[in-house]
């Protein structure tokens, strides 16, 4: 779900699954009050005003042996200085957690010339003597720190921390790795506020473009140095160098949503040290910006239905209810609390956060009814979570680069006459999601400053280890269906595919034990279930 003002992208929803450690909303705060776990040019940690900490970890293992990156030495043999994590918050600050900052190409074209830092964070095997390596983590986006989300999500990852280390990273142009930023909060929040998301007059229009092409304006005036490299299979390179300095000979890797495609580009570009590698809440490899827009309005309005057969409606007549609604906030935006209102396009942002998790719907369920009452607070505070809004107004700018990621790989940018004779094929899929999506598939690139690098990722991966990929049959953000292609496009032997009959975006750690047996199964001992395995 996206919005021009500063959103998500199509095909590029939330930073986050809503997997049995902290909740979608958990993360979305999380995103929006980052901690300030920052590191230092120099390798050190450091807060934002680059201060280096003086206490240090024990320092990275050595080098793997074979290192044929062809990237010079002097990053394929830097010494990664492991110091503790400046800020608060997210048990960062724990003493068992430790931040240093790696030095990449910005560009991998001149691998000799300008580098940037991108911030790890890391905590260590509990069992030395059985260590298996790094296990990287990437929770979606584009756009989602892992040095903000790992730490609060270690709880979960007990079992994978007694034989590998756990390491969080920002990719490049997030947060405390060169992150983009396009505008401030003011902006933000009155184009939340003023742009409709699905305009109905040609002024509407007008203004929801001229916004989209303002906001790739604002992030090539401050951010423009960075703007031309973000794109995933630079994040991907940026991994293949993690590997070679972490000391690991394969790289192991677990990627929730966006995180996916991350690690399928990673195989594509080096199969041959691909290690363990799971996807689980798969973007599709073979879907293009439009593609993409039509699998998440699919998605989310199979949530919708799936919720609205929990509450004992008829799908049919709670979408219909739903979405009549929203348009009614169209008209006469709800009053909210500190002065404020809930328009369509926050109403259905709101909508679309409590369907990430079925933990949520009941908070869905309060939220509409008091909308129905007159009462636009509780919806409003579901879109402020899905928007990384603090109480205080601030917005994170996981959103920027969430923009700038997507804009940087995909070529395939709708006009504004393409987009609008696609509606009718949007609105018969959700009447509800429909139009949002349908059309952001043009607002989100539109006049973007970067061209992008393809039209769909390539992931196919000859001659990789068996890789885990796994689709959840109620997953809102990246329906089950994409999970069955990556495998297929990772390509025979390689993508081992395994469904949960369940809800959520994302099926490890929420509770199955069948899909957490199975994971840790491979993680821990490299047991590779059957291909097309179902957990119920």
């Amino acid at each position: 779900m996206a919005s021009t003002s500063g959103g998500r992208g199509a095909g590029r929803i939330r930073t986050t699954p809503s997997h049995g450690r902290p909740t979608a909303f958990a993360v979305a705060a999380l995103l929006a009050g980052s901690l300030l776990a920052g590191c230092s040019d120099g390798g050190g940690s450091a807060d934002k005003g680059g201060k280096a900490s003086t206490s240090q970890s024990k320092p990275t293992k050595s080098p793997g042996k074979a290192d044929d990156s062809g990237l010079p030495a002097k990053l394929t043999e830097q010494k990664l200085s492991w110091g503790e994590c400046e800020g608060g918050g997210s048990g960062a600050s724990d003493s068992a957690w430790k931040c240093a900052t790696l030095k990449v190409p910005l560009d991998y074209k001149d691998p000799g010339g300008k580098t940037i830092g991108v911030a790890l964070i890391r905590s260590e095997a509990r069992d030395d003597g059985k260590r298996i390596g790094s296990l990287l983590f990437n929770f979606g986006g584009p756009g989602g720190s892992g040095v903000s989300a790992l730490p609060s999500f270690a709880p979960g990852y007990q079992a994978l921390q007694e034989r590998y280390d756990l390491v969080g990273f920002d990719p490049r142009g997030v947060e405390r790795s060169g992150g983009v930023e396009c505008r401030g909060d003011e902006e933000t929040e009155q184009a939340f506020t003023t742009i409709d998301l699905t305009p109905d007059t040609a002024a509407e229009e007008q203004a929801y473009f001229k916004d989209a092409a303002d906001f790739g304006a604002g992030c090539k005036e401050q951010s423009g140095d960075i703007l031309p490299y973000v794109s995933t299979s630079n994040a991907a390179r940026d991994m293949d160098l993690m590997r070679i300095v972490l000391g690991d000979e394969k790289l192991h890797y677990l990627g929730y949503s966006y995180g996916t495609e991350l690690g399928g580009t990673y195989a594509h570009l080096f199969p041959s040290k691909v290690g363990r590698l799971v996807l689980d809440a798969v973007v599709d490899p073979s879907a293009d910006m439009v593609g993409h827009a039509k699998n998440q309005t699919r998605g989310f309005q199979r949530a919708l239905e799936n919720y609205l057969k929990s509450t004992g409606k008829d799908p049919k007549d709670g979408t219909a209810e739903i979405a009549a609604l929203l348009k009614s906030l169209d008209k006469k935006p709800l009053p909210a609390a500190g002065g404020r209102e809930l328009n369509e396009t926050l109403g259905t942002t709101g909508i679309t956060q409590a369907l990430y998790s079925e933990s949520s719907w009941p908070q869905l369920t309060a939220a509409l009814g008091a909308a129905a009452d007159g009462d636009g607070a509780p919806l409003l505070a579901l879109a402020d979570e899905y928007n990384n809004r603090d109480a205080s107004g601030r917005y994170s700018t996981a959103m920027h680069s969430q923009r700038s990621i997507s804009c940087a790989d995909t070529s395939v940018r709708p006009t504004p006459a393409q987009a609008k004779k696609l509606l009718p094929q949007f609105l018969k899929i959700s009447p509800v999601f429909g139009g949002y999506l349908g059309w952001d598939a043009a607002g989100w690139c539109h006049q973007w400053p970067v061209a992008g690098e393809h039209e769909t990722p390539e992931v196919s991966a000859p001659g990789a280890e068996p890789i885990l990929v796994i689709g959840t049959t109620g997953d809102s953000a990246t329906p089950f269906e994409g999970a069955r292609k990556m495998a297929d496009e990772l390509g025979k032997g390689v993508g081992v595919h395994l469904t949960f009959k369940g809800e959520g975006h994302g099926a490890y750690g929420g509770g199955n034990a069948c899909v957490d047996r199975a994971v840790e199964d491979y993680l821990l001992d490299h047991k590779v279930p059957d291909d097309g395995k179902v957990c119920s």
